[in-house]
C-alpha cells in the first residue's frame, strides 16, 4: 500500500514536470529542442512590408572663411559668397495607416528639406510631414502616393511585460532591412536622453544607428514601440536599446490625423519631484516610488482635484507611477479632454481623486510688442507669460512675467546678449509686470540702464549706457 502511494506521487510529479510552465495569460516557456528551434520567419513575413527606410535631405549653408573681414566684404559689396551643400540622414519608419501614414523619430527628419521612404518592394516615394515634436522624438509622415499600403497595427504597450519576446526591425548602417530578436529587458526607463520625455521600453534586441524610427514588434505582429536610442560607447549595439511605447505613438498619430499643428500635452498645474529613499522614509512609504507634489498652482486642474504639496502620486487609472516622468507619460496617453483617476498617498493612507486634463490656459493676453527706440531692448519682441505661452516656449508653466520671444538679428538687444526665453524682471528699478510696462519704461530717455533678467532660474543684473 505504501509502495502504491509512492508510485502515485512519483507519477503525478512526472506528469507535472512534463507540462510546460504556463502563465495566467497563456504565455509559455519553451522547454524542448523542437520548441527552441521554432522560427520567427512567419512573423517577419507578416510585418516586413510595413517597415520602410526613411531618407532625409537638407541643404546647409557654409559661411565663407572671409566673412567678417572688412577688406573682402568691401570688395564683394557686403555680400560674401557662401557655399551650400546637401546633407543626408538615414533612418527607419513604420507604416501604421493604409493611406500611407508613417511613424518615425523626429531626429531622423529634423531640418529636412526633402523626405522619401523606400518600401520593401524597392519603390521610393516622397513624403510630407504631418506632425513632429522634438520633446517626444516622434514624427508622422504621409506618403504622397495612393495606397493601400501594408501596415503594422499599433498594440497596447501597457500589456507588455519584462521577459516578452520582441523583434526590432529597421535599416541599421544603411545595409538594408534587418531583423533582430530579444526580450523586453525593463519598462518605464527614464533619463535616457537629453529631451524632456522619460518613459521607454528597454530591450536587448540589437538596435544600431539607422534603426531609429523602426518598429519593436511583439509576437502577435503588433507595434509595441518605436526604436529610438541605444546606450553604447562605440556606436554599436551593446544589448541596451530603448523604444518609445506604442500607447504614446497612438496618441501622437491621432493628433497628427486630427490636423493639429503641434502635439499638446495636458496642463496639470503642479510640479513634481522623484521620491528618494530619504523622502520615502520621512513620509512613511514602503519604497521610493511615485511623484512627490512640490507646488500647486491656484485655479489649476491639480488644485481643483485637491492635490497638495507633500502628497505622493502613486498611480494613474490603477497603473503604478514610478517617477514624475511616468506620471507625465500616463496623463499624456489619457489625453486632453478626459479625466484621470489619480491615486495619492498621504499620512500613510491612499485615496483616489479625479484630475481633469486640460490644455494650458492663457491666463493673460500675450500682447506681443516689438520694443523700439534708443534702449538695450530695441529689436526684442516681448509678451506676457502665461501657462500656454510657457508650454509653447518649453518653459516651466509656473513662470510669470514678461518674456522675450524673439530677437531681431543685429539689433541692440542682440548685441547685449539678450536671448529668447529671458524674463525681464525690472528696468531702472521699475518692476516689469506687462509688456506694455516694458514698452513704456524703455521709451524714456535714460543715460544709464539698470536691467534685471531671469534666465534658466538665474537672476542676471547688468548696467548699460
Amino acid at each position: 500500500m505504501i509502495f502504491g502511494r509512492r508510485a502515485l506521487v512519483t507519477f503525478v510529479l512526472a506528469v507535472a514536470m512534463s507540462v510546460p510552465a504556463v502563465a495566467q495569460d497563456g504565455k509559455t516557456v519553451p522547454e524542448s529542442r523542437a520548441e527552441m528551434q521554432l522560427s520567427f520567419a512567419p512573423l517577419v513575413k507578416q510585418t516586413a512590408n510595413a517597415v520602410v527606410n526613411v531618407y532625409a535631405e537638407r541643404v546647409v549653408e557654409r559661411r565663407s572663411i572671409f566673412s567678417g573681414d572688412p577688406f573682402f566684404e568691401e570688395f564683394f559689396g557686403q555680400r560674401m559668397p557662401n557655399r551650400t551643400e546637401k546633407q543626408s540622414s538615414l533612418g527607419s519608419g513604420v507604416i501604421v495607416g493604409r493611406n500611407g501614414v508613417v511613424v518615425t523619430n523626429n531626429h531622423v527628419i529634423e531640418g529636412a528639406d526633402d523626405i522619401k521612404v523606400a518600401l520593401a518592394d524597392g519603390r521610393e516615394l516622397p513624403c510630407k510631414i504631418m506632425l513632429k515634436d522634438d520633446r517626444v522624438d516622434l514624427a508622422v509622415l504621409k506618403i504622397q502616393s495612393d495606397g493601400p499600403f501594408d501596415i503594422i497595427p499599433i498594440g497596447d504597450s501597457d500589456a507588455v511585460e519584462v521577459g516578452d519576446l520582441v523583434l526590432a526591425m529597421g535599416n541599421p548602417f544603411g545595409v538594408g532591412q534587418t531583423v533582430t530578436s530579444g526580450i523586453v529587458s525593463a519598462l518605464a526607463r527614464n533619463q535616457i536622453n537629453s529631451g524632456d520625455f522619460g518613459f521607454f521600453i528597454q530591450t536587448d534586441a540589437a538596435i544600431n544607428p539607422g534603426n531609429s524610427g523602426g518598429g519593436l514588434i511583439d509576437m502577435k505582429g503588433q507595434l509595441i514601440g518605436i526604436n529610438t536610442a541605444i546606450f553604447s560607447r562605440g556606436g554599436g549595439s551593446n544589448g541596451v536599446g530603448f523604444a518609445i511605447p506604442a500607447n504614446l505613438v497612438k496618441v501622437f498619430v491621432a493628433s497628427a490625423e486630427s490636423g493639429g499643428g503641434s502635439f499638446i500635452r495636458p496642463f496639470i498645474g503642479a510640479t513634481f519631484e522623484p521620491v528618494t529613499s530619504e523622502v520615502a522614509d520621512a513620509l512613511g512609504l514602503d519604497r521610493a516610488r511615485g511623484a512627490l507634489v512640490t507646488a500647486v498652482a491656484a485655479d489649476g486642474p491639480a488644485a481643483a482635484a485637491g492635490l497638495k504639496p507633500g502628497q505622493v502620486v502613486t498611480a494613474v487609472n490603477g497603473i503604478a507611477v514610478e517617477h514624475p516622468d511616468a506620471l507625465g507619460y500616463r496623463l499624456t496617453t489619457v489625453g486632453i479632454g478626459h479625466e484621470a483617476r489619480v491615486t495619492i498617498s498621504e499620512n500613510g493612507k491612499t485615496r483616489d481623486v479625479v484630475l481633469k486634463l486640460e490644455r494650458a490656459p492663457e491666463t493673460s493676453p500675450r500682447d506681443e510688442r516689438l520694443i523700439e527706440g534708443r534702449n538695450p531692448f530695441a529689436g526684442a519682441v516681448v509678451a506676457n507669460l502665461s501657462p500656454r505661452l510657457a508650454e509653447e516656449l518649453r518653459m516651466p508653466t509656473s513662470l510669470r512675467g514678461v518674456v522675450v520671444t524673439e530677437i531681431n538679428r543685429g539689433s541692440p538687444a542682440a548685441r547685449i546678449g539678450l536671448q529668447p526665453k529671458d524674463i525681464v524682471r525690472s528696468v531702472n528699478g521699475t518692476e516689469i509686470d506687462t509688456s506694455k510696462t516694458l514698452e513704456s519704461v524703455t521709451a524714456e530717455d535714460a543715460s544709464l540702464w539698470r536691467v534685471e533678467i531671469e534666465r534658466d532660474g538665474q537672476v542676471i543684473r547688468q548696467f548699460f549706457k
